[in-house]
């Protein structure tokens, strides 16, 4: 099948489409994409290419994660010369010297004092490793009664019973019981009413945040171990926190000795500007979750980074006694290693975490010269993200949002993403102004187009 690669890719598609049956495709409408697939078949740079050969804009970085650019010839080489060099090696209670390299190097660049790396393969697993360490922390330093989460409306936190358990998302929940007990939700923080066309952050809604106060009441504050969030909701539609209201919720989090987990799987390695959005919004978690452009897409690796006071109180107890009783058989896989050190090197040499401050201003106000178009009723913007939010067609939620998504795919070869009526764009950070240019323009005549 290698030598005749193309070929295979052109059957899948086309001729043969029963080949395709046998893949159970997540987060997607199956019998309809099979209908009408849309097929990738090679990247590089700012671009895929289909098995039909089009060349097609990649308006969203893959799934939010290839932050430098497809096809990095670094990365693979990094990759290439690991599989061949040793292709697994076990971390438990063995080792091999690249998860030791990798955690020093991220360390280098994460918020004081974030300065301790646990590897996963997913940001749905660095969720729910963050919400283990952090019940675990409260029962290790004797508060063990601390076994309750606070999530958010409107928060996607991967799809772990623990991530959807403290997720808001409800079509997440639904289908899958009760999910974890002593969970509650703060409110969301979008408020098209009074923050319509935002440029940045929203100047309404610092006050939300002392929801948290009220949950926390009502419960009793010594009964919560840790609340998560988003600092950019990305699946929800890039829903924005106002200007003021991280700032609140660290300051009630420190109040009641709550633990603040930063879920920065969308927003970690560039998105917003600095390696992290805490640092980006001078507001520092407990504990930061990561993933996709951790190795720029190219091999699954997660990692949670946690404070010097939550690790150092694990570290109290006899010398040979195991501290953390969790990890995955590829937690710290020597191929995700090799990418994820290879990709550091690509960011740091091309100044990328500087590269949504430099042309977050352009990006802002291209993506703003859209507010007047038919059925736009809000944008979002921050660093190199982006949202434009369609009205709903009666009894259609999200049909004209993924009308613009197919005509900009089929006929406009332009790659975004939209979640329910809400187009969300999320470009490689090697992006110029040329680019930004052809997906605004492209997504300008589509809008108008799309009734």
């Amino acid at each position: 099948m290698t030598e005749n690669l193309q070929e295979h890719y052109a059957a899948v598609a086309t001729s043969h489409p029963e080949r395709m049956d046998a893949f159970w495709m997540p987060f997607s409408a199956n019998r309809q994409f099979k209908k009408h697939p849309r097929l990738l078949a090679s990247a590089s740079g700012m671009f895929y290419r289909t098995v039909d050969g089009r060349e097609i804009l990649d308006g969203t970085g893959g799934l939010w994660c290839v932050n430098a650019g497809h096809g990095r010839a670094r990365i693979t080489a990094a990759v290439s010369q690991q599989i061949h060099t040793m292709d697994f090696a076990p971390t438990f209670q063995m080792g091999h010297p690249l998860p030791f390299l990798l955690a020093e190097r991220l360390a280098e660049i994460a918020p004081d004092p974030l300065k301790h790396v646990f590897f996963t393969n997913s940001g749905s697993e660095s969720v729910d490793t963050a919400l283990k360490i952090a019940l675990a922390y409260h029962r290790v330093r004797g508060e063990g009664q601390r076994t309750r989460f606070i999530g958010r409306e409107k928060g996607y936190h991967g799809v772990g019973f623990g991530g959807i358990s403290v997720g808001g998302l409800p079509n997440n929940r639904k289908f899958f019981g009760p999910l974890l007990p002593g969970v509650d939700h703060m409110r969301h923080t979008l408020d098209i009413g009074r923050n319509a066309f935002s440029k940045g952050l929203p100047e309404h809604g610092a006050e939300l945040a002392d929801d948290l106060e009220r949950i926390a009441l009502l419960h009793d504050p010594s009964t919560i171990a840790a609340v998560i969030v988003e600092p950019i909701s990305g699946s929800a539609g890039v829903v924005l926190p106002p200007k003021g209201y991280l700032d609140r919720l660290r300051a009630l989090c420190t109040k009641h000795g709550i633990l603040l987990i930063f879920d920065e799987v969308i927003t970690g390695f560039g998105r917003v500007g600095n390696a992290f959005a805490a640092q980006r919004y001078n507001v520092v978690p407990d504990l930061i979750t990561c993933a996709k452009g951790l190795t720029n897409g190219a091999v699954p690796m997660g990692a949670v980074f946690a404070s010097n006071t939550i690790h150092d109180t694990f570290m109290n107890g006899p010398e040979g006694a195991i501290e953390l009783f969790h990890g995955y058989t590829y937690s710290g896989h020597p191929l995700a290693c090799a990418a994820a050190l290879a990709t550091l090197d690509v960011y740091a040499e091309e100044n990328l975490f500087n590269k949504a401050i430099e042309l977050g201003p352009y990006w802002e106000e291209k993506i703003h010269a859209l507010r007047d178009l038919p059925n736009v009723i809000d944008i979002r913007n921050f660093g190199l993200i982006g949202a434009i939010e369609l009205a709903s067609r009666p009894g259609a939620v999200g049909a004209r949002a993924y009308d613009v998504f197919t005509k900009c795919f089929h006929e406009k070869d332009l790659l975004i993403r939209v979640t329910g009526d809400v187009i969300a764009l999320s470009p490689p950070l090697i992006l110029e102004k040329s680019h930004i240019d052809r997906i605004f323009s492209t997504l300008v005549e589509v809008i108008r187009e799309t009734s």
